[in-house]
């Protein structure tokens, strides 16, 4: 199985910064995407940003260069800086890896238990 723990959420005034970090671990073979989702009340679950294995990060429109999706491979590791927050984005983020388990030939979503983003004077 592979765990995906999240942890950096809370509460930022508008215009603040938070830094959400995710570490995958259990039996992990390849990593191939990870990156985030997020979901508000009401709305479905959108991108928020995910790598490639190969570095690669393709953004949600909504981000428009305010986040930062990084990865350390060598620690299965994710991180989404984001800056100028605004109220919008107000919801729970969700890690997302997807990932080959050690000695199996097919690729699973994993998803973490999700953090609260609340962002409020």
């Amino acid at each position: 199985q592979v765990q995906l723990v999240e942890s950096g959420g809370g509460l930022v005034q508008p215009g603040g910064s938070l830094r959400l970090s995710c570490q995958a671990s259990g039996s992990i073979g390849t990593i191939y995407t990870m990156g985030w989702y997020r979901q508000a009340p009401g709305k479905q679950r959108e991108l928020v940003a995910r790598t490639s294995n190969g570095g690669s990060t393709n953004y949600g429109d909504f981000v428009k260069g305010r986040f930062t999706c990084s990865r350390d491979n060598a620690n299965n590791t994710v991180h989404l800086q984001m800056n100028s927050l605004k109220a919008d984005d107000t919801a729970v983020y969700y890690c997302n890896a997807n990932v080959r388990q050690r000695f199996s030939t097919s690729r699973n979503d994993y998803w973490g238990q999700g953090t609260p983003v609340t962002v409020s004077s």
